[in-house]
């Protein structure tokens, strides 16, 4: 079963309810006035991959997920994009954020525990406490981004449990030409005539820790990561 989806496979002959599902969010992206700018930018030049995968967690969804990231990993290095996305949806049905936040995190380690001895990407740390850590597959850092139905944040908020999977390396090059503070401080004026607020969970690349970010649930300093290497 096919679970690896490009753009031009989602407008030719996919079936009906995949086809809804990339609608849905596309059509989400794609409002005038979702925050994301990188995010509308991936959708509208066909820069971003999709996954549709089952429950979060199992062994079959994340032989698959892996699997998906490698070609997502290798087709992005290919392009040289500077901002290229893979959302992986899932079939679970969460009942609350933390019920999200916790299936998140439990794919994640699946994920990490199936490489067995790979190495991390040496561009980040590996102790979700630390600042410099991101998660890593495949030797390649991702900054990963919840959505589901019950976000308390609109922008995170979708009628299916999600992750995109953005390469870390991307925020670097967007550093690199000069793009990352314009692209900043667009989103966050954007976030708060969409959502009232800037996201309270954001923080600048590189600054604060990045792990609490990944759920998109608001977490007090109190909060312990349950991912270990």
């Amino acid at each position: 079963m096919q679970t690896y989806f490009t753009p031009e496979k989602i407008h030719t002959d996919l079936n009906n309810r995949v086809r809804k599902v990339t609608q849905n969010f596309m059509e989400k992206i794609d409002a005038t006035d979702y925050p994301c700018v990188g995010a509308k930018s991936a959708i509208h030049t066909n820069q971003y991959r999709f996954g549709i995968y089952g429950q979060m967690g199992t062994q079959e969804t994340t032989t698959a997920l892996g699997k998906d990231l490698i070609t997502y990993i290798k087709e992005t290095v290919e392009l040289n994009s500077q901002y290229m996305s893979m959302i992986a949806v899932f079939t679970d049905e969460v009942d609350s954020e933390l019920d999200f936040e916790n299936r998140l995190w439990q794919q994640l380690q699946k994920l990490h525990d199936s490489e067995k001895n790979k190495p991390w990407d040496t561009a980040v740390g590996n102790n979700p406490k630390e600042k410099d850590f991101s998660f890593s597959f495949n030797g390649t850092a991702f900054f990963v981004v919840g959505l589901h139905p019950h976000a308390s944040r609109k922008s995170r908020r979708f009628g299916y449990s999600a992750m995109a999977f953005n390469l870390h390396r991307q925020f670097e090059q967007l550093r690199d030409h000069d793009l990352y503070e314009k692209m900043k401080n667009t989103i966050r004026d954007r976030e708060i005539n969409y959502d009232g607020s800037i996201n309270p969970m954001l923080n600048d690349h590189g600054e604060g820790l990045e792990a609490p970010q990944y759920s998109g649930r608001k977490v007090d300093k109190d909060w312990k990561c349950p991912f270990h290497t």
